[in-house]
């Protein structure tokens, strides 16, 4: 099945009418955090090991 650039905006354009600006950006927003939990349970990465790496990343900022 091809979309056409003209049914693609068309299904937008009803997306867009169905759920609004905000519910779509939300529901993005949403799937981009579960796809980075996602990935990070993949590599083996928890909680706390992500919590003592961004408490090391900001004890090397420089502070202006």
């Amino acid at each position: 099945m091809n979309l056409q650039p003209l049914e693609i905006l068309l299904i937008v354009g009803i997306l867009l009418l169905i759920f609004g600006v905000g519910r779509i950006s939300k529901i993005g927003g949403e799937l981009g955090s579960g796809i980075k939990a996602f990935k990070d349970g993949l590599s083996g990465k928890n909680e706390t090991e992500k919590s003592e790496t961004e408490a090391e990343d900001s004890d090397q900022k420089p502070q202006e």
